[in-house]
């Protein structure tokens, strides 16, 4: 009908709907920034033994929480410590040494090791610069189904010892961190590494979410392009008004309120979308 192609010819509707989809956009990041708040990062360090693994737990808990000695296998449980990085909250776990024993104990504790990785929002590699290991085949060996760049950074220990500098780059697409954790060189530079990872920048107003919030804002989105695609490209206004109509009902999880009929109400009030 006629009234139906003016209205969709209209650009008062996809103003509006950009305008909704921008402002959704905002709140979800700010909600991916109140979860990191309120649930924190999960960072777990892992490698071979001796490779400065709690050494590094000690130094960025500020504490001696980790026993230190040079006997290979000497944590064999894994240990949590919760701190606080630069604003940001972080489960941080120390565990076992990865390598093949017939230790009873060890072995039980590499099992639990292994359990956390799988778990980690962040996995630190860490390996002794000393031994001139390639970190990414040690990675491929202990867990290679985890050789992802967003969950995976590579931490080279012991640079005092090879005298190399304490330095911050890219190794093969993983983010590469010299340090000396006994030392204390180059370990602010992991610190602003993690946060800027974890993409943790919190403004005053951060929305406190749950999972289930960010879960209920992507669906937004989702909602939002969908009816921004059914009125650009199809010229569908009864799928936009459906469309938009699921966009507050994912909204309505959130806040409680399914007031779909007044969300459409105002939008098309003045326009007919056709039958």
């Amino acid at each position: 009908p006629e009234e139906e192609i003016d209205f969709l010819a209209d650009g008062k509707i996809l103003t509006l709907l950009e305008e909704v989809q921008r402002s959704v956009a905002a709140v979800q990041t700010s909600a991916r920034q109140g979860q990191l708040l309120r649930e924190g990062l999960q960072v777990v360090i892992a490698g071979k033994p001796n490779a400065g693994k709690s050494s590094l737990l000690n130094t960025l808990a500020g504490n001696e929480r980790a026993i230190v000695t040079d006997i290979a296998g000497t944590t064999r449980d894994v240990l949590h410590e919760k701190i606080t990085l630069n604003g940001l909250p972080i489960t941080l776990t120390d565990t076992a040494g990865l390598r093949e024993t017939g230790d009873v104990v060890e072995k039980e504790g590499i099992r639990r090791a292994i359990k956390e990785i799988e778990q980690a929002d962040l996995l630190l590699l860490v390996y002794d610069l000393s031994q001139g290991e390639d970190p990414l085949q040690l990675a491929q060996n202990y867990f290679a189904e985890h050789l992802e760049p967003r969950r995976l950074m590579l931490i080279a220990n012991k640079c005092d010892l090879t005298g190399a500098v304490a330095a911050i780059g890219d190794y093969q697409g993983f983010r590469h961190i010299t340090v000396s954790a006994k030392q204390e060189t180059g370990v602010q530079s992991l610190i602003e590494a993690i946060t800027a990872h974890a993409g943790f920048q919190p403004e005053e107003d951060t929305f406190i979410a749950r999972t289930r919030h960010l879960d209920a804002m992507k669906r937004t989105q989702h909602y939002l392009a969908e009816a921004h695609e059914q009125l650009v490209v199809f010229h569908a206004g009864e799928l936009v008004a459906e469309s938009l109509r699921l966009a507050q009902n994912a909204l309505g999880e959130i806040t409680g309120d399914f007031s779909a009929d007044d969300l459409l109400g105002k939008i098309f009030g003045s326009f007919c979308i056709g039958k």
